[in-house]
């Protein structure tokens, strides 16, 4: 397993869009593998391939909060097939636009289709922060950052901001 280095805003490459994995093999898991190492050292909750420059429908995510047992998790090639009309606020942040956090509305439930770590086909309900990281990542792999969510002054705020820690 490696840490690979995190792309931040404005890189280009972080409006790419992800291409469908094929098959889950050891190579898919062993980025996985790293995925998760790089998104633990950071710190974060959640990890798109494209924020390490690789262009793949693949996610890692661990919502354990500090104190509690490590509950990784591995979504490839996933797709929101249901989502409510009820939307929720919540602060969000990222680790491709780091140390800026500001709120953006997403449904408060969605159902998801994904295949995990082994290649097998998943369907999952997810709602809370689950929902809202499950969301985030998606994003990533259609070329969305949350700040794309946001009006254009803020997102021009958070740019500068990440430059602006960048150059110090």
């Amino acid at each position: 397993m490696a840490i690979r280095e995190i792309l931040t805003v404005p890189n280009p490459v972080l409006k790419q869009v992800s291409q469908a994995v094929e098959v889950v093999d050891d190579e898919l898991r062993a980025l996985m593998d790293d995925m998760l190492e790089t998104m633990y050292a950071a710190p974060g909750i959640g990890l798109a391939a494209i924020q390490i420059g690789v262009p793949k429908r693949v996610i890692v995510m661990d919502l354990a909060r500090e104190g509690e047992e490590k509950q990784p998790r591995q979504f490839v090639n996933p797709e929101i097939i249901w989502a409510s009309e009820e939307t929720q606020g919540y602060e969000e942040g990222c680790l491709s636009v780091p140390e800026y956090f500001d709120e953006v509305q997403r449904p408060s439930r969605v159902k998801l289709r994904y295949l995990n770590y082994q290649g097998e086909q998943i369907e999952e309900d997810a709602e809370g922060l689950f929902a809202v990281c499950i969301q985030h990542e998606l994003d990533h792999l259609n070329g969305v950052l949350f700040i794309d969510h946001l009006s254009r002054l803020k997102r021009e705020q958070a740019v500068k901001k990440v430059r602006k820690l960048r150059a110090a």
